[in-house]
């Protein structure tokens, strides 16, 4: 499942966020790279742990966590702390795929990646480039959202950020462990979440759909009792 998740963040979240990473630290983005993804990248991070990451990260996950979309389709149960990344002059990120694994820093704890994210805070209009192509069931996906939007896909799939020619491309990346960690699983219990509401948004004053909701309802916990992982 590959999908766009809109408005993270606000535009003042994402103006206060644009002022901090234009006067933080930047260095090579490969410090966080792993063996095979260094060969092919080339862009700049700013470091784990220093101060602007942890306070946008905060901003982020405190978003999120507040966002019906992300919690629907993610099911998260961990999240890594939130990084950031950027593309000019060229810069880009050749095929890859992420690491299976993931040590938190300066905690004994790792996580699981199951999906990835990319949230935006370069609006489409301020580069040339930097598209981020996912390969999916269903060819080739390139990616190129708003400032404040997110990009949520599986870890497993090959991806990688075209040249920026123009401009800079700022975002912030990360991956999450689900508590259901195989794709189409997780997918089939984001449909039937989603005719749930339908059905209580749609249907409001129907005893038959108000009554299928609630069995429908009782399927989806079922499934997750069955499905998740804690």
């Amino acid at each position: 499942m590959l999908l766009s998740i809109p408005d993270v963040l606000t535009r003042e979240q994402v103006a206060q966020a644009r002022q901090i990473l234009d006067q933080a630290d930047w260095v090579d983005g490969k410090v966080t790279a792993g063996h095979q993804s260094a060969k092919t990248k080339d862009n700049m991070q700013i470091p784990e742990g220093h101060p602007a990451a942890q306070q946008l990260g905060e901003m982020i996950l405190t978003a999120l966590g507040k966002n019906p979309l992300f919690l629907s389709a993610a099911l998260p149960l961990r999240v890594f702390p939130p990084l950031f990344n950027r593309y000019s002059g060229g810069q880009s990120f050749g095929t890859h795929v992420d690491n299976a694994i993931r040590q938190v820093p300066g905690t004994p704890h790792r996580i699981r990646t199951d999906l990835s994210a990319t949230l935006f805070f370069a609006g489409p209009e301020e580069y040339d480039g930097g598209e981020l192509c996912v390969e999916d069931t269903y060819g080739v996906q390139r990616v190129k959202l708003p400032a404040g939007h997110m990009i949520l896909y599986p870890s497993t799939s090959l991806h990688h950020v075209t040249p920026v020619t123009r401009g800079a491309r700022i975002c912030s990346f990360f991956w999450l462990q689900s508590m259901i960690r195989d794709d189409g699983r997780r997918s089939l219990m984001f449909d039937l979440d989603l005719a749930i509401q339908r059905l209580g948004r749609d249907l409001p004053d129907q005893p038959a759909a108000q009554q299928s909701a609630v069995q429908l309802t009782g399927v989806y916990h079922n499934l997750l009792r069955q499905w998740a992982e804690l």
